[in-house]
């Protein structure tokens, strides 16, 4: 059964704290995220080696696993967005549906192991690649597909956002 999309702005996340998750993006800047993100990947590996990871909560919410697919594939995406903005002057964003990469990708029925080696990877490389920004790129700037300008110092704080949140949601 698919999800209904979520269709939030999830950019205020930028202005205020999430009273979801407890996320304040003042605390992040690039700098910042490659440890962040490295601390989290074992979180991620023992939230798919649960026994239930598979079964989603109720036939509204992801599964473990879904969330799982969900940030290796925002890893991916987010590493892309990055070192686009970092080689071109104003980038501009191809536009993703996450739901219907959830559909297309079939996250439901992903192995948890092939996810959980494929999560690592795309966490460290997206780590590795903040870790190279320097302080003097941070005002460089990308355009997302619906009009949301970012710098890369904004893009750092929504994207750990995503990952922190989506920990969050499944209790990891």
């Amino acid at each position: 059964m698919p999800i209904i999309p979520d269709e939030k702005d999830w950019t205020w996340v930028l202005s205020r704290p999430c009273a979801e998750c407890g996320f304040d993006a003042s605390t992040v800047t690039p700098a910042t995220v490659p440890g962040s993100v490295e601390s989290m990947l074992p979180r991620w590996r023992s939230v798919l080696r649960r026994p239930d990871a598979t079964e989603r909560p109720d036939d509204s919410t992801w599964s473990a696993l879904e969330y799982a697919c969900h940030v290796r594939d925002v890893f991916s995406l987010f590493d892309q967005r990055l070192n686009l903005m970092l080689s071109r002057d104003n980038a501009q964003f191809e536009n993703w549906d996450q739901d219907a990469t959830a559909v297309e990708k079939d996250y439901a029925n992903a192995d948890t192991a092939v996810v959980s080696a494929e999560l690592t990877a795309e966490g460290e490389q997206v780590a590795s690649s903040f870790a190279r920004v320097q302080q003097s790129q941070w005002g460089r700037t990308g355009l997302r597909s619906n009009g949301s300008e970012f710098s890369v110092l904004t893009l750092s704080q929504y994207f750990l956002h995503d990952v922190v949140h989506h920990l969050h949601d499944v209790d990891g």
